[in-house]
């Protein structure tokens, strides 16, 4: 099995949990596009849902497919949001935003009764860190910013480079409009500690550290699908 079918089977496992009339928050990312394809066969078949989009992009592929849509502002309250992860531990913290959406997905996340992760299992790891974490800044004083950050990482030990993200010749710009700094630290032993170390920068407008907000996670492996659940 390759990755994209991987994919393809934690988003048909995902779809279980997918109940008529939802309030459906719809990630970003390869996986959550795969979700996304299949949603929309099960929408035309008859599934009633309402989606919320975490970025443009899903937005875009939604209307293509046929998925009905609301913004958060006219359904701030949602039952389910199923999303994609570029790493998670056994306790469901994750990092999000190698795509580049993390605030809206982190916003959407805490509007939603539940959090389902599809992954397959390459994203799995013991501890954090491998996957650079994304780290949403705003464009002004953003270099100060970038500072603060490395002076708060050290204060926890630790190191690495971080790179402001570009787009071909361009700085990368979210659809909120701000600049990502992808951090690699390499390995992030506490991530409470260092998610309460970037909440305190004014630069900083979101982390790509998810603690305690998915509570359920479908991995896909090449012996199919399993179910990880949030010891706490």
């Amino acid at each position: 099995m390759d990755a994209r079918e991987m994919k393809v089977k934690a988003a048909e496992a995902a779809l279980a949990h997918v109940e008529d009339g939802m309030r459906l928050g719809i990630g970003t990312g390869s996986t959550a596009e795969e979700f996304v394809r299949l949603l929309a066969e099960k929408v035309h078949g008859g599934l009633r849902i309402q989606g919320v989009p975490t970025s443009e992009r899903t937005a875009r592929l939604c209307v293509e497919l046929g998925v009905p849509l609301k913004s958060l502002d006219e359904m701030p309250e949602l039952d389910l949001t199923v999303d994609g992860a570029d790493e998670l531990d056994a306790n469901l913290t994750l990092i999000k935003g190698g795509g580049g959406a993390l605030l809206r997905e982190k916003i959407v996340a805490s509007t939603s009764a539940r959090v389902l992760v599809i992954a397959d299992e390459s994203k799995l790891v013991t501890t954090l860190g491998a996957f650079p974490l994304p780290i949403e800044v705003n464009p002004f004083g953003h270099k100060a910013t970038c500072i603060a950050i490395e002076k708060a990482a050290s204060r926890l030990g630790l190191s690495g480079a971080l790179t402001l993200r570009q787009s071909g010749e361009d700085v990368f710009m979210t659809d909120g409009g701000h600049y990502i700094f992808d951090a690699s630290f390499g390995r992030i032993p506490d991530a409470e500690a260092l998610s309460g170390e970037l909440n305190s920068i004014p630069g900083v407008v979101e982390h790509g550290l998810f603690i305690h907000m998915a509570s359920l996670a479908i991995i896909a492996g090449e012996a199919g699908a399993r179910t990880l659940r949030r010891n706490n």
